[in-house]
C-alpha cells in the first residue's frame, strides 16, 4: 500500500503551504487504513438463490459459505476437517456421534444447538422445484437423536463411509429464523441468519451482495475485513478491468486471453489449481424423439439418433480436447475421460482421453444410418463456467466436420438450469464439481438413475439410466473398505463413460488474481472465500 508523503518546505515563507500539504497527506494516509478493512471481490457468476438449501449450484455455494457453515468442511485440498462439529465418533457401523462446538452463535445472537442440526438435515427434503436438491447428502440418514444440546447421533440403514464427505455440503441454518419461509424470502434477507464469519446486510440481484463481519464469530480466518462486497461480473474483461481500476481487490477466474498479461503485471498476483469440476456434454440418449434434433433442412426427426451408442461415440470422437485446451482455454484445462481429477478418490487410470478421430466418427454415423449427419442445437450457459459458450461454439464447429450441423444457444445459468431440469434440451454443456472429494459425488448426482428415495440423479437432466451402474454405485457407497470401494467407483465410472451417457471434456483449472500484497491459497473445490484472502 502506497501513501503520499508531503515534502518539507524549503523556507519558512512556505510554512502555510507545508501545513496544508501535511494535512492532505494525513488524510490520504488515513483513507487506506479505513478502506483496508473493506474487501471487494469480483465473482464470475451470480447466485440463483440465497436459500442455502435450495439449489446445489456452485455460485450459490460460494455466497452461502460466507454466512453459513457445515458440521464438517473441506480444506484447500478437499480433505475433511472439523467445523461446527469439533469431533465425531463412529459408535458402530451404522451410528455416528458428533460433538458440537459450545458457544457458537447465530448472527441474531441465538445459540447454535443440536436442534438446529436436526432442522437443517430435515429441511433440504422439503424444498420444492429445485434443479439439484441437497437431500442427496441426507438421504442415507434414517434417524437423528439429540443426546444433549451439543451432541447428536446420526444413524444410517447400512454402513455409510460417505457420511463426513456428505455433511460438508449441508449448511446449518437457524430453525427459529427459517421456519415457515419460502426459498424466495431469503433474497430480502429473511432467514439469512447463519453462524459464518460474515452476516447479510444487502443484496442486489445479479449485481452484488454486501456483508459485515460477524463480531461474535467463533473461529478465526486470516482476512480481517470489516466489510465484504461480492460483485457479480460474468464478463471476464469487465471483471479484470474492475481489478486494474481498483474497484475490487481480487477476482476469480482470470479471463484466459489475459492470463499472460496478469502474470507479467508486477502489481498483480495470480494463483491457479486444477479443480474437481468436470466440464462435460450431457446427451439425450433415452427418449425416442428429442426436441432439438432435426434433419439438415431443419425438419424435426421422428427418431432420436442419439439413442444409438454409435452416434454418441461419434460425437465424443469428433471433439478435439487438446485444441480446446490450447486455443480456447489458453492451457487452463486438463482433457479427460474421467469424472474426477487424478488427485481424487475414484479416478480410473484405465479411461484414457478419447482420441480425436473425425474420420472414424463419420464411419460410426454411417453405420448408425446417418451417413449425411443431422442437425442439432447445443445449449449452454453463457455466464457460468470458464469460456462456457466459447467451448460450446468450438464443439459445434468440430461436429460440423463429421456432418452434424450444430447450432448453439447460450443462456444465463438461472434460465438454463430451470429449463434443463425439465428436459427441454437435446445436447448441452454443463459442469459438475465433486463436492464430496470423490467420484461418488458426480456418479450420484448426474449419472445415476433418478431415485428420490436414494437421492440419486438429482441433476441427471437427461434421465439416462443404467441399472448396472447404479447397482455398482450402490455397493460402493455402503462399503467401508477403501480398497474395495475404490475398485467399485472406478468400475461405475467406466460403465458410465463407456456407455457415453455423458461426454467428459476437461477438468477446469481455476484461477484467481489479486492486488500485490494480498494472498490466497488456491482450492481444489474452486471456492472463493473473501475471508480467506489476507493482506501482508
Amino acid at each position: 500500500m502506497f501513501h503520499r508523503v508531503a515534502r518539507p518546505p524549503r523556507h519558512l515563507r512556505h510554512l502555510r503551504n507545508f501545513l496544508l500539504a501535511a494535512g492532505a497527506a494525513l488524510l490520504v494516509a488515513a483513507a487506506p487504513a479505513a478502506s483496508a478493512q473493506e474487501f471487494k471481490l469480483a465473482m464470475s457468476s451470480p447466485p440463483t438463490s440465497l436459500d442455502p438449501h435450495f439449489y446445489n449450484l456452485f455460485p450459490n455455494l460460494n455466497v452461502s459459505d460466507h454466512m453459513f457453515e457445515t458440521l464438517v468442511k473441506m480444506d484447500a485440498d478437499s480433505h475433511v476437517i472439523p467445523s461446527l462439529a469439533e469431533s465425531w465418533t463412529l459408535v458402530n457401523n451404522l451410528t455416528w456421534e458428533f460433538k458440537l462446538r459450545k458457544g457458537v452463535k447465530f448472527h441474531d445472537g441465538s445459540e447454535f444447538t443440536a436442534e438446529d442440526v436436526v432442522w437443517s438435515l430435515d429441511r433440504p427434503a422439503t424444498i420444492v422445484n429445485s434443479p439439484a436438491k441437497f437431500d442427496q447428502f441426507t438421504k442415507a440418514i434414517v434417524n437423528k437423536k439429540v443426546m444433549d444440546p451439543y451432541t447428536i447421533r446420526l444413524t444410517t440403514k447400512e454402513p455409510y463411509p460417505l457420511m463426513l464427505a456428505d455433511l460438508t455440503s449441508v449448511y446449518m441454518v437457524s430453525k427459529k429464523a427459517t421456519q415457515g419461509l419460502a426459498s424466495d424470502d431469503f433474497s430480502s434477507g429473511k432467514g439469512m441468519v447463519g453462524t459464518g464469519p460474515y452476516k447479510f446486510t444487502k443484496y442486489l440481484r445479479d449485481d452484488r451482495i454486501e456483508m459485515d463481519r460477524f463480531e461474535g464469530y467463533w473461529g478465526k480466518y486470516p482476512g480481517k475485513w470489516s466489510k465484504v462486497t461480492l460483485r457479480f461480473i460474468p464478463n471476464g474483461s469487465t471483471r479484470l478491468a474492475a481489478l486494474l481500476a481498483g474497484d475490487v481487490q481480487a477476482l476469480e477466474n482470470v479471463p484466459t486471453p489475459d492470463v499472460a498479461r496478469v502474470r507479467s503485471d508486477a502489481n498483480l498476483k495470480m494463483e491457479s489449481k486444477v479443480s474437481h469440476r468436470l466440464i462435460f456434454l450431457y446427451v439425450d440418449g433415452l427418449r425416442d424423439k428429442s426436441p432439438f434434433v432435426t434433419d439438415k433442412e431443419g425438419k424435426p426427426l421422428d427418431k432420436n439418433p442419439m439413442k444409438d451408442i454409435r452416434v454418441r461415440r461419434a460425437i465424443t470422437m469428433a471433439i478435439n480436447r487438446d485444441a480446446i485446451r490450447d486455443r480456447v482455454m489458453e492451457g487452463l484445462s486438463q482433457p479427460t475421460n474421467n469424472l474426477v481429477p487424478v488427485t481424487l478418490f475414484g479416478y480410473n487410470p484405465d479411461l484414457k482421453v478419447v482420441k480425436y478421430d473425425p474420420e472414424a466418427a463419420k464411419k460410426l454415423l454411417a453405420e448408425a444410418g446417418y451417413p449425411n449427419g443431422f442437425g442439432i442445437t447445443i445449449h449452454t450457459p453463457n455466464n457460468r463456467y470458464v469460456n462456457d459458450e466459447k467451448i460450446t461454439q468450438t464443439i459445434a464447429q468440430m461436429l460440423s466436420r463429421i456432418g452434424i450441423a450444430a447450432k448453439v444457444e447460450g443462456l444465463p445459468m438461472s434460465i438454463y438450469s430451470a429449463r434443463g431440469i425439465k428436459q427441454e434440451f437435446s445436447l448441452g454443456l454443463l459442469g459438475w464439481g465433486a463436492q464430496t472429494g470423490e467420484a461418488s459425488s458426480t456418479l450420484r448426482a448426474i449419472v445415476a438413475c433418478e431415485d428420490p428415495v436414494k437421492g440419486f440423479g438429482v441433476a441427471n437432466w437427461t434421465r439416462f439410466c443404467n441399472p448396472k451402474m447404479d447397482a455398482v454405485l450402490s455397493r460402493a457407497i455402503n462399503i467401508v473398505d477403501d480398497k474395495e470401494r475404490l475398485k467399485l467407483l472406478q468400475e461405475a465410472t467406466a460403465i458410465s463413460v463407456n456407455d457415453v451417457d455423458l461426454i467428459p471434456i476437461h477438468q477446469q483449472v481455476t484461477t484467481w488474481a489479486m492486488k500485490k500484497g494480498i494472498t490466497y491459497i488456491p482450492r481444489t473445490d474452486e471456492r472463493t472465500h473473501a475471508y480467506e484472502f489476507s493482506q501482508k
